[in-house]
């Protein structure tokens, strides 16, 4: 999940261009009964209740209540679309003050899981449409999920949504680890939620802040923070959000300081070249490349061209096949090392490929023919070594850095001495 095609577009002079595209926010967190899905939705209704064209996708694989939060009940979601039932404009829903909701639901996995060919149509549509907003906001699935890992990464910037309970702290920090592992460089954001007031909200962010810096290196900042209100646990029920009541109300000017202090970290964050669109495509093409180290290069003319129209060459173009058993034997295991970074919390899938490949290599062990008997004269000398008991409780007194062979040889010579 590197970061190098992430970099802030320039535009002339060397001056970066904002407007190249939509400033994407993903709000996540490491735990689920965080407030995320709640933030998200009142933070986008804020921002498109002053004037900005903001676009809602609702990228919780597991819950995908966005709409539900909102008293909407879409009939077609992204999956639809990838599966080209319908086109991705048909999936977009219109919330209070034009707010756009694209609810996502398995859609999202499945966007990353086919390849280039597949995906081409809806890459390239929503290539198109991204430049109709001003900003993006992402509901992503709680916890270590690839999805979520993802969305992350095609992101301007990750906001981790914390509560002052221990729990959502020690999830949270366990998300920023393992985006760390996976080449994650940019600084997350921090929205501290279900606080009490300013001064504990601070001291959750400060104790948070300390242990990503003291155990990861990793610096995080202060977004805002929301305080714990009845009126916005009864929104929930009620499926009208606090960012639809008059501004004056207590509830909607907590996420209207919070839109304004979104909106100031964004303005200084260096300006990005590529979209999830793009971030999509990247990634197919990182997946068909593997595969094409495995399988038979493409006839010559079969590229798959780019969601922007354009056909991929050079470093995009096929990769042709390595047929020595040694490079194939690679490929294959870097294949699986793949699948279970992607599944890394799938703990049955481990157990599986760790099943797999003993049943392999005990079939291939129990099929290997006789070895002949050594000729006279080879292999073991009592002469030489002592007891094999002796020998073996020689052995097993050295340091496990003690290489066989060597430890053999020496014995050897010191009997030819």
């Amino acid at each position: 999940m590197s970061d190098s095609q992430n970099d802030g577009a320039q535009g002339s002079g060397g001056v970066p261009d904002r407007m190249a595209r939509p400033d994407i926010v993903a709000l996540t967190g490491g735990k689920g009964g965080v407030g995320k899905t709640s933030v998200a939705v009142n933070l986008a209704l804020t921002l498109a209740r002053r004037g900005r064209r903001v676009l809602l996708l609702d990228a919780d694989t597991d819950l995908a209540n966005v709409s539900i939060l909102l008293g909407l009940y879409p009939t077609r979601t992204l999956e639809h679309a990838m599966a080209g039932e319908c086109r991705l404009a048909d999936v977009i829903q219109e919330g209070p003050f034009g707010l756009h909701i694209i609810a996502g639901a398995s859609g999202v996995q499945r966007c990353m899981d086919l390849d280039i060919g597949d995906a081409e149509g809806v890459l390239r549509e929503l290539a198109g449409m991204e430049r109709a907003y001003d900003a993006i906001l992402i509901d992503t699935a709680s916890g270590l999920r690839p999805a979520a890992l993802h969305m992350i990464a095609a992101s301007s910037l990750a906001c981790v949504v914390i509560t002052p309970e221990p729990a959502s702290l020690t999830d949270a920090f366990s998300l920023l680890r393992v985006l760390q592992r996976r080449g994650y460089r940019r600084t997350p954001g921090v929205v501290v939620n279900m606080a009490s007031g300013a001064s504990q909200a601070r001291a959750v962010y400060r104790r948070f802040a300390g242990a990503t810096r003291r155990h990861l290196g990793m610096d995080v900042d202060y977004i805002g923070a929301i305080w714990r209100d009845e009126s916005i646990r009864q929104s929930v029920e009620l499926q009208r959000p606090v960012a639809t009541l008059s501004e004056s109300d207590p509830s909607s000017r907590q996420f209207i300081t919070l839109s304004d202090q979104l909106l100031g970290h964004l303005s200084r964050l260096p300006a990005r070249k590529v979209g999830l669109a793009a971030y999509w495509y990247h990634r197919s093409r990182r997946q068909q490349e593997a595969s094409d180290q495995a399988l038979p290069a493409p006839a010559s003319g079969s590229a798959v061209a780019r969601p922007d129209g354009n056909v991929p060459t050079g470093h995009g173009a096929p990769v042709a096949q390595d047929a020595r058993p040694d490079a194939r034997c690679r490929a294959l295991f870097a294949d699986l090392e793949q699948l279970l970074s992607e599944q890394s919390g799938d703990a049955r899938l481990r157990q599986e490929a760790l099943r797999g490949v003993s049943a392999l290599l005990s079939r291939m062990a129990s099929s290997e023919p006789e070895v002949s008997s050594p000729p006279p004269g080879a292999g073991y000398s009592r002469a030489d070594f002592g007891s094999q008991d002796a020998l073996l409780a020689r052995l097993r007194s050295q340091p496990d850095s003690v290489r066989v062979d060597g430890f053999l040889a020496a014995l050897s010579n010191t009997a030819d001495q």
